[in-house]
């Protein structure tokens, strides 16, 4: 019994990947070796909707298979649609669909009905995501931990209930230390004026556009329990030293994205005042407060709704209209006035936790204000098809969110890297993206390597176990060095390549350019050693390749907008083109501890000649034998090829 549909072949699926509403897709099966079946359908369903199953007729026999095939024209409606096919021969039925791993492409028999059925995202046709933020590098910076501005190294705000470090000490990580409650009120000085300071190390870099972690009023240095969205933490500074920091960042070419805490406030905030610190008011001190609706109290005022269970981040009904009018739609909701202000867009903490109708409601006030100001999300599984309490997510149907956070990928190159999948699967992973998601948002991803709730990079490269396999007295002691940390480096190297090659927005966090080791948070989120940047990696082989790799990604639409197409898939060595129909590159990475000589056949893409644009000084040039490459790998390396242009592939093969 041989039986075939691969949901990435234009042969089985045309058009590949997600369509938009109303676009006719063409749906086909081989079969061979079940004699002729009785009947052959196709089995599809719309997301929480009926069955439907339409037969599909023979069309025509292919190297001893037959053929079936029917058209389907997608709903006029934004969703996801389901299907499998279900197969009557003479020995009972069989089905066909998605195969176990859900990850789309080959599919697998079953003879009940299918666990995994193939996905088809089924978008609006006015779904637009910014173009700026497609070619943008961005940079994610913690903001209490990047620079101080102030050159006498004091600290801003006037705060006397907070820690105050030396710049280069460890982060508090004991409830003990911070005298028997886990506050989060260690600090070091870095600010807005820092920031500023720094934008021409970050236009040295290539950076484009800076992702700020929250910088709204809070008690803690994380700032993830808003005390008041009006007004920049004092810590930092202020609106106009933030209007001073976005107009500066414009003039180096730079942008700035804030991050919007919307599910919860802090209970040390103007809006619930646990503690009394914002006056009489607040919903804590006073049923008669205008913010008494925005919360959920069971016994008012002790016993209210917070988010997972923290009583210090108490949990926000979005469903209230005030709320509502206060943070997306009124005249001076904040998420337009800090638009207005400066900012190019919003990073949404904890998406999931917000209602869908929320999330439409401010995409339609923050593009009325700036139709070009960019929305992410934070979403750590694959966003297409994502459920939260119950309910499917429609994040990428057009009206809602413009990017997420590409935890999915990080996973993926990770997991290559640290040779726990194979080529095979690390394709498999990145193809289920491309397939799941809308061209929009596919190309619009913000494509992490750390950040500021997980392992950096380095450490992971490292083999360290990560931070949910060990206690934090071992990750406070934590630092890789001897033969695995230049292993680490040469591995961070090698995702950087992936990374910046890939389709998406690159995304640098902080001090990950300079080799910074760390666990989770807090220890990801040690301060920026700019006294000694070499310290961290002396022979800068993390830093080199962050900058070889941003002035490559930056030259060419190819690695920004252009298709990804995998060539080569074996072992450890993945291949991939990136192409315009003006330029072309084909990337390889060997991610095994071994050399490579690797056989890559491009025939049907017409590449005759290529030079490696990726080695400095080397211009290893290749001409092809029948369309067929020859190449020669070291471990732990990439390696990108630019296609020649035809005259100049000539000149050179008549030399």
């Amino acid at each position: 019994m041989d039986i075939e549909h691969n949901s990435r072949e234009k042969f089985f699926r045309d058009p590949f990947g997600a369509v938009t509403c109303g676009t006719e897709v063409s749906l086909k099966l081989s079969v061979g070796g079940v004699g002729i079946p009785k009947a052959i359908r196709l089995v599809y369903k719309e997301d929480d909707g009926e069955e439907k199953r339409v037969d599909m007729p023979y069309v025509y026999e292919l190297s001893g298979h037959s053929i079936y095939a029917v058209d389907v024209k997608m709903p006029e409606k934004a969703g996801l649609i389901w299907y499998y096919f279900e197969l009557e021969t003479e020995q009972g039925v069989v089905y066909y669909g998605n195969n176990q791993r859900n990850l789309g492409g080959i599919g697998e028999i079953c003879f009940y009905r299918p666990n995994n059925s193939f996905q088809i995202t089924v978008y609006n046709d006015y779904y637009k995501t910014p173009d700026w933020f497609k070619n943008a590098i961005a940079y994610q910076i913690f903001p209490d931990r990047f620079c101080n501005g102030n050159e006498d190294g004091s600290f801003l705000g006037d705060r006397d209930d907070i820690i105050k470090h030396e710049w280069n000490n460890m982060p508090y990580y004991k409830a003990e230390q911070f005298g028997g409650e886990y506050k989060c009120n260690d600090f070091y000085g870095g600010n807005l004026k820092g920031v500023i300071k720094k934008l021409p190390y970050l236009e040295e870099l290539g950076i484009t556009v800076i992702y700020l972690n929250p910088i709204f009023k809070a008690y803690t240095n994380h700032k993830y329990d808003t005390g008041n969205y009006e007004e920049i933490d004092p810590m930092f500074g202020d609106e106009e030293t933030f209007k001073e920091l976005c107009e500066k960042a414009k003039e180096h070419g730079i942008r700035i994205i804030l991050d919007g805490v919307f599910n919860h406030t802090g209970s040390d905030s103007k809006y619930f005042n646990k503690y009394g610190n914002y006056g009489d008011g607040g919903a804590y001190q006073t049923k008669d407060s205008p913010y008494y609706e925005w919360y959920k109290f069971m016994d008012w005022p002790k016993i209210y709704e917070s988010w997972w269970g923290m009583t210090s981040l108490p949990q926000v009904e979005e469903r209230s209209e005030s709320y509502r009018d206060y943070i997306l739609s009124g005249k001076d909701a904040i998420v337009k006035r800090w638009i207005k202000a400066g900012a190019s867009g919003w990073r949404l903490d904890v998406v999931d936790e917000l209602p869908d109708f929320f999330v439409t409601e401010l995409r339609k006030n923050v593009k009325e204000v700036d139709e070009d100001a960019v929305i992410i999300g934070e979403v750590w599984e694959d966003a297409s098809n994502k459920s939260a309490y119950g309910e499917r997510r429609k994040y990428f149907l057009g009206d809602e969110l413009d990017s997420v956070m590409n935890y999915v990928m990080r996973d993926a190159i990770i997991d290559a890297i640290l040779l726990k999948i194979d080529a095979v699967e690390l394709d498999g992973r990145l193809m289920s993206i491309k397939e799941n998601y809308p061209a929009p948002a596919y190309y619009s991803l913000l494509n992490i390597l750390s950040s500021h709730d997980v392992e950096r990079i380095i450490t992971l490269m490292g083999n360290a176990p990560t931070r949910h396999e060990v206690d934090r007295e071992y990750q406070a002691k934590f630092n890789l060095d001897g033969f695995a940390f230049e292993q680490a480096l040469e591995r961070t190297a090698l995702a950087v390549g992936l990374q910046m090659m890939l389709p998406g927005v690159p995304c640098v966090y902080y001090g990950d350019e300079i080799g910074m080791q760390g666990y989770g948070d807090p220890f990801c989120r040690k301060t920026f050693p700019w006294d000694d940047i070499t310290k961290c990696d002396p022979e800068g082989i993390v830093r080199k390749r962050y900058k070889k790799m941003i002035t490559l990604r930056k030259s060419s639409d190819a690695f920004s907008t252009g298709e990804f197409k995998s060539v080569y898939k074996y072992g450890s060595v993945y291949g991939f083109l990136r192409y315009t129909d003006d330029e072309s590159y084909l990337v390889v990475v060997n991610m095994g501890l071994d050399f490579k000589n690797i056989r890559v056949d491009v025939a049907k893409y017409g590449i005759k000649k290529l030079v490696c644009v990726s080695d400095d000084g080397k211009n290893e040039t290749l001409t092809a034998q029948n369309g067929i490459y020859y190449i020669d790998m070291p471990k732990l390396w990439v390696k990108v090829f630019k296609k020649l242009p035809p005259d100049i592939a000539a000149e050179s093969s008549a030399e």
